[in-house]
């Protein structure tokens, strides 16, 4: 990759990293607000179908997704799968494959130290021997059920997927793949925007397709934004995880800057200058007071509109635990409560969201085609 925002140009400005690439002469926001908010399937239809499977991108695009979510990390090859993280021994069935036994170790990915199994130790074809299975197994167990039906996805075939599936509905599927530990990944080797750009380049579908690309780091976004250019039909998103933590570009290159103040209308006003949405937790929009019910909205829908930037959140769930206390009903905290799931979307969606992410799009479909 070459120019001015490469990503190891953007890593080199250490502790002014926000400030260097927020004055840069980047341009995204200003993309057009869609017509009604985006129903986003995170994961696929992660509530009833093992994450990341055919069966939970299936569902999702059946149940009306507009787009659907594969978070990507690489193989020890370096083929892109779509996992939430390099750590699988919560979403596969690797701990119990004894000829894997002795790949399980402990690595430190963005400061945490963690134990099992990983992406990265395992060649594709390996990891094609694998199956899925529900990583909320006791209290998703209806998703449970199909533990051990579904081999693990690349990217790649995920493109195929949508494609043909885009193709027999006669309607547009976008995806919204998130890079996942760009720093991380980076110094084991793998440049994971260009393992990316190069699959949406290789597929005819996804030059065509509505395409977001999200991340929580923001040198992979600006990397991509030059690489990508203006290409139709591709957008970028700023994700915004803890409000007192660093990206975690920032904190490698000795940076200070917090996802709190990326929130401030300056730090949004400097996401526009690479991005085209902001998606934060969506409590971000209307926080929760000490009682677990709603509390007083917030004016960030506004600010970041007023900045130019589209505003997504992240993640509606249906289970009463996943609640604001005004939703719950009484049955306990693993059961499902659509009912209540349905009310909590309708009232945040007043806030004017554009986009959000939901463990059940039948239910984010339903509040939005209900106006």
């Amino acid at each position: 990759m070459t120019g001015r925002f490469s990503r190891r140009g953007a890593m080199r400005v250490g502790g002014a990293l926000a400030a260097a690439l927020w004055g840069g002469p980047l341009r995204a926001g200003g993309a057009a607000r869609p017509s009604r908010p985006l129903v986003m399937g995170h994961r696929g239809a992660s509530a009833l179908r093992p994450e990341h499977t055919l069966a939970a991108y299936a569902k999702a695009i059946e149940d009306g997704a507009d787009f659907i979510e594969p978070d990507l990390v690489p193989t020890k090859d370096g083929v892109l799968v779509a996992r939430h993280e390099p750590n699988i021994t919560e979403t596969t069935d690797v701990a119990a494959r004894d000829e894997f036994a002795a790949r399980r170790t402990t690595k430190v990915i963005d400061g945490v130290s963690e134990d099992g199994w990983f992406t990265t130790d395992f060649t594709f074809a390996e990891l094609k021997t694998l199956h899925a299975k529900e990583r909320l197994g006791a209290m998703r167990t209806q998703s449970a059920g199909y533990d051990g039906q579904f081999r693990l996805l690349s990217f790649d075939e995920v493109l195929d997927f949508t494609a043909a599936e885009s193709a027999a509905r006669s309607r547009k599927i976008g995806l919204i793949p998130e890079i996942k530990h760009s720093t991380y990944f980076a110094a084991q080797g793998f440049a994971m925007e260009k393992l990316l750009f190069d699959s949406l380049m290789a597929s005819g579908f996804a030059r065509r397709a509505p395409v977001i690309v999200q991340s929580f780091e923001i040198a992979n976004l600006v990397a991509l934004r030059e690489l990508l250019g203006e290409m139709a039909g591709v957008q970028l998103m700023q994700l915004i995880d803890d409000p007192a933590a660093r990206p975690a570009d920032v904190a490698a290159a000795g940076g200070s800057v917090t996802y709190a103040e990326m929130l401030t209308n300056e730090g949004l006003a400097g996401i526009a200058n690479y991005a085209d949405w902001v998606a934060p937790q969506l409590r971000s929009y209307i926080p929760l007071g000490p009682d677990g019910k709603l509390g007083e909205p917030t004016t960030l829908a506004a600010d970041a509109h007023r900045a130019g930037l589209l505003a997504g959140c992240y993640t509606f769930r249906p289970e009463n635990r996943f609640l604001a206390a005004d939703f719950k009903d009484d049955k306990g905290d693993d059961a499902r409560n659509p009912e209540g799931s349905l009310a909590e979307i309708k009232r945040y969606l007043a806030e004017g969201l554009d986009g959000f992410f939901t463990d059940d799009p039948a239910l984010g479909r339903e509040v939005v085609d209900a106006g």
